[in-house]
């Protein structure tokens, strides 16, 4: 039997490729990773968010109050919660890299959101000025045309980071989607702790329950939906090489953007009352976020197509039997795979999920390579999980 088996005997070894060392990998000795210089960065870019993040905190609590802020911050858990729960069921397939998702979260939460308040503070005071103070900047022009620009701009450029940072582990539309849902979600729940804080301020408790209802329970995933155009597009851009067909790419995701987040904001400005808010919500907001479900499914299962071709590659070569290709490239291969491995006598849960995510990984990596970016260390990085792959193997076989 082979490791996708779930019956209760051992699986077999699968064939050993011509290539394989004599002497089997696991057994060598496992020499210190020396800490890395993009390791320390990491940290030292981490940190400097999280100081913005304080800021911006700070700024919360100045404007409607510490109480209020605490209140609110604590009912904006609940979509943030929701948002990141589904980032994470999406990015279940091929997991980001847990640095590079806290870099997206406050990234979203802290530096878009300051990006876009200083934008707006430079705004009010350019009008201030022209007119002689006797203009404000108007709250159509802001919601419709102020705001789209300014914070998809603000959120793109923090998925843009990451693509040009990162470019090891940003491999196609679902990785773009997962860093820019996390930006998104991040954004909106520093901008839910102020939406709310001013409708309770305002309006009190009933206030703050309708602004609940509509930002937290009809809209929790707006500004993903947004900025979601923006990684999906740099998804597509990661398999292309050259300057101009990145850029081009990038730059028709920032504008889907902010067109859909216009036309959402649009619709709200434009409807009358609670009933034209829920006509304009079931005619334009409901389609749009039933077409994002659809996609998100699409994309998980060219994910997996392409999961399957590339190991399929290894099969060939005698890395892989075909039932564990099979078991790699399905989601419900995968679940009786892990099934199989926690009733074992001894538990090997965490042996087969670092199998199932160091071959996933070795997948993606041969894409890398035959679309010809492999300017980043890929060849190295192949020949580590190969081994990586024959390591987790021996491991799961162990009685």
């Amino acid at each position: 039997m082979t490791i996708a088996s779930v019956g209760g005997t051992p699986p077999a070894v699968s064939p050993s490729p011509a290539e394989a060392p004599p002497t089997p990998v696991w057994s060598a000795p496992t020499p210190k990773k020396p800490v890395s210089t993009g390791f320390v960065l990491g940290v030292i870019v981490l940190c400097v968010l999280s100081f913005v993040f304080l800021l911006v905190l700070g700024y919360v609590m100045l404007s409607i109050g510490p109480v209020a802020a605490l209140i609110c911050g604590i009912i904006a858990l609940i979509p943030l919660t929701v948002v990141l729960l589904v980032v994470r069921l999406i990015d279940r397939w091929e997991p980001e890299p847990r640095g590079a998702l806290w870099f997206a979260f406050l990234w979203g939460a802290a530096a878009s959101v300051a990006l876009a308040l200083l934008v707006d503070a430079g705004v009010q005071i350019l009008v201030y000025v022209a007119s002689d103070g006797q203009a404000v900047p108007s709250d159509v022009f802001g919601a419709v045309v102020q705001a789209p620009i300014v914070e998809e701009s603000a959120k793109g450029l923090g998925v843009l980071l990451i693509f040009l940072v990162l470019r090891r582990t940003f491999d196609g539309p679902v990785d773009g989607l997962v860093y820019a849902a996390t930006v998104a979600g991040g954004f909106a729940f520093t901008e839910n702790i102020l939406y709310f804080g001013s409708s309770l301020i305002e309006g009190g408790g009933v206030s703050l329950g309708v602004t609940f209802a509509l930002r937290g329970i009809m809209g929790p995933f707006a500004h993903v939906m947004f900025t979601s155009c923006t990684g999906i597009a740099l998804g597509f851009a990661s398999r292309r090489r050259g300057f101009w067909p990145v850029a081009g790419l990038f730059l028709a995701g920032l504008f889907c953007a902010m067109l859909l987040h216009a036309l959402w904001n649009g619709s709200t400005v434009v409807a009358e009352g609670i009933e034209g808010f829920l006509f304009a919500y079931a005619v334009i907001q409901v389609p749009l976020f039933a077409v994002a479900i659809v996609g998100v499914v699409l994309l998980r299962r060219a994910e997996a197509r392409l999961t399957r071709a590339r190991l399929t590659e290894y099969q060939e070569a005698g890395w892989f039997v075909p039932a564990e290709v099979d078991m790699l490239s399905t989601g419900r291969g995968r679940r009786s795979a892990t099934a199989w491995a926690r009733r074992q006598p001894v538990a090997k849960t965490k042996q087969m999920r670092r199998f199932i995510h160091d071959s996933t990984a070795l997948a993606f990596t041969r894409q890398r390579l035959i679309t010809g970016r492999n300017r980043i260390g890929v060849e190295q990085q192949e020949s580590d999980l190969l081994a990586a792959v024959v390591s987790d193997r021996a491991a799961l076989l162990v009685g």
